[in-house]
């Protein structure tokens, strides 16, 4: 798998209505990752409109207090760990 590039969690935008994260692709779409993803370990954000790939750069407890702010519980794997 080939990562185009790495970014910080802050410097991606958070759509609390669709519960995902995004950030502009060179292609002109946006890489795309759900909020729950992350907060599953995933740390890969893709783009949809070509194959480019980017890591995300977090720590779990700044998408906690993200999911705790939208209302969403936590999965077990997260809340076991905390």
């Amino acid at each position: 798998m080939s990562i185009y590039d790495q970014v910080e969690i802050e410097d991606m935008v958070f759509d609390p209505d669709m519960q995902i994260f995004t950030y502009p692709c060179p292609c002109g779409d946006k890489f795309q990752i759900a909020l729950m993803d992350l907060l599953d370990g995933n740390d890969v954000a893709v783009c949809p409109s070509c194959s480019l790939m980017i890591q995300v750069i977090f720590e779990m407890e700044d998408l906690e207090e993200v999911a705790a702010e939208s209302g969403l519980e936590m999965p077990q794997t997260v809340a076991a760990t905390a």
